[in-house]
């Protein structure tokens, strides 16, 4: 039955560019399928949308050179690369998130669409300065939870003022690691937004580099959690800075030292310096996938609590058009 539903699914891809108007073919598909015609006609037309949506992007599958010459992104096996401009029209167009004049870039997975996505990894640069890190053997990750769920606390009632969802920081969903002799450091959080169905994952990836640092955010949900930990050190090895912005580099006389040390990079105390609101749209960023949580409601309508079928790649279409 299985092997039968996603032949069925194919060719319902294929229907979508050649006869998707067909109404005898779709209720013979929606009867085998057991699924009701109306969801199998949306779906199709869903299919249509997100197809021709993807193939406006111009993705990139090796080396692209960041933020002028800083640094470089080395796209990892199974992922692909959206310069600066198409990545913003991702976050912003797509996914309805503010503009953000940081972003560099973003990783998508290979095999999916900006529409049909698990997760994306949004690229920045932070020029704050060079970035001291003793403090990092001391830091009680413990203590600075709780520090931090007291901030996000106290920050509530702003955020219900201006409009924005009150948030709870449930704890580490990956606890802080600094590699010291790499300098990277990374760090998840679980987060609730009110309103929202299940909980929010926010993983953060820092670099450090001469005169700041390189963010690599993972913008999902809780579920992706073990993916972004299997594929977690191609990911950290994918962003290197080049040569006279390696943070070995740092010259005393010359360079900026960042006010805050790894303890206040975790925290997020570098966004203080740009207000709350700077704060609060940060934030939002990792909700805001609108579009990820349609394509999950259109799998929900359409197979319900029977057993999960892999829906039909890009690929899958073009071998049996």
């Amino acid at each position: 039955m299985k092997a039968l539903k996603v032949c069925l699914l194919i060719f319902i891809s294929t229907m979508t560019y050649v006869t998707a108007q067909d109404e005898e073919r779709i209720s013979f598909l929606a009867d085998s399928l057991d699924i009701d015609k109306e969801v199998l006609t949306e779906y199709m037309a869903y299919k249509k949308y997100a197809d021709s949506v993807d193939a406006t992007f111009n993705y990139i599958y090796d080396e692209a050179i960041l933020k002028g010459d800083v640094a470089t992104v080395t796209v990892p096996e199974g992922y692909k690369f959206l310069e600066k401009e198409q990545a913003q029209r991702v976050l912003s167009d797509l996914w309805g998130n503010p503009r953000d004049e940081s972003v560099l870039g973003m990783l998508l997975k290979k095999d999916e669409s900006p529409v049909e996505t698990s997760y994306g990894i949004e690229i920045t640069y932070s020029d704050d300065g060079y970035i001291e890190d003793e403090d990092a053997e001391d830091i009680d990750y413990d203590e600075l939870l709780e520090e931090m769920q007291r901030d996000a606390n106290s920050a509530n009632a702003e955020r219900k003022s201006l409009g924005y969802p009150e948030i709870q920081l449930i704890g580490w969903a990956s606890e802080p690691f600094y590699d010291a002799s790499e300098k990277k450091l990374h760090w998840a959080k679980e987060l609730y937004f009110e309103g929202e169905e299940g909980n929010t994952l926010n993983y953060n990836i820092r670099v450090l580099g001469r005169k700041g640092y390189m963010n690599l955010n993972v913008i999902g949900t809780m579920d992706v959690l073990d993916d972004v930990k299997q594929n977690l050190n191609p990911i950290l090895n994918s962003v290197t800075f080049n040569d006279g912005y390696k943070y070995s580099q740092f010259d005393a006389d010359f360079d900026d030292v960042a006010a805050y040390g790894i303890g206040g990079l975790i925290a997020g105390k570098v966004l203080a310096k740009a207000g709350f609101f700077a704060v609060l749209l940060k934030l939002w960023k990792f909700i805001a996938i609108g579009v990820v949580a349609l394509f999950a409601g259109f799998k929900k309508r359409l197979f319900g609590n029977k057993e999960t079928v892999n829906l039909p790649s890009a690929d899958d279409k073009k071998e049996n058009i």
